[in-house]
């Protein structure tokens, strides 16, 4: 089955290129699917076309949201946005929402769903929301840097099989105001949201702050669970 990944684009050495960490790839091909790459598109309205083949949605992890897409003026901390990419995922989404496809949702997935359904970003952790917990690490990318509490009766919870484990963390921006049809399904120890669902049971959807394609190599299953409870609803 075909999942279509969200990916980037921008200058790297001189040349505009799409750009996408291969371990998505490596995850979703783990877990039984096919992996679809779609970056920003010119023409973001053809994300419906692309969804027609697929059976789910993978948001991943990357730039900042345009604050002007929830209403906010750029902290000076916020990178300049990639406005197709943007364009292209909320396209995605919808079409996703329309079909109720799975849908996992990745670090700036997770802030993508919430501003998409009407909720708000923090900017800038640090100045805006400082913390004790290392939310943006200088460990290595598949290092666990703080826990996280799930709440039970959750997808996340079925698919990670625990109420607690350890994530890896990497962001300056994370969900502020909670947008409504969304619930909390997990929190850091400083209350910051790590993950939501959306309250509505025909649709599945789970998204995380953390990066759980960088850990599926790792001896502890949870986030290979995670790409697992995708697969099977995609395949169901």
């Amino acid at each position: 089955m075909l999942i279509a990944i969200s990916a980037t684009s921008g200058d790297w050495n001189g040349s505009d290129r799409v750009r996408l960490s291969s371990n998505y790839v490596r995850s979703i091909e783990g877990a039984g699917l096919v992996p679809l790459i779609v970056p920003p598109l010119t023409t973001p309205a053809q994300a419906v076309e692309i969804l027609d083949a697929c059976g789910g949605l993978l948001l991943t992890g990357g730039g900042d949201v345009d604050p002007a897409r929830y209403g906010a003026v750029a902290h000076p901390t916020t990178g300049a946005p990639n406005v197709l990419r943007d364009a292209t995922e909320l396209a995605l989404l919808a079409a996703a929402s329309a079909r109720r496809l799975p849908v996992l949702a990745v670090c700036r997935g997770i802030q993508l769903v919430n501003v998409a359904m009407g909720g708000t970003l923090i900017q800038d952790i640090p100045s805006q929301r400082p913390s004790a917990v290392e939310h943006d690490q200088a460990a290595a990318r598949a290092a666990r840097s703080h826990a996280v509490s799930i709440a039970p009766n959750s997808l996340l919870a079925a698919a990670t099989e625990t109420r607690e484990m350890q994530v890896n963390s990497y962001h300056h921006q994370a969900v502020d105001r909670l947008a409504s049809g969304l619930r909390v399904v997990a929190t850091a120890e400083d209350g910051l949201i790590e993950a939501a669902e959306v309250e509505d049971p025909a649709w599945w959807l789970i998204a995380v702050q953390w990066h759980p394609e960088d850990l599926t190599t790792d001896a502890k299953a949870w986030d290979r669970g995670i790409f697992r409870a995708f697969a099977e609803r995609v395949l169901r």
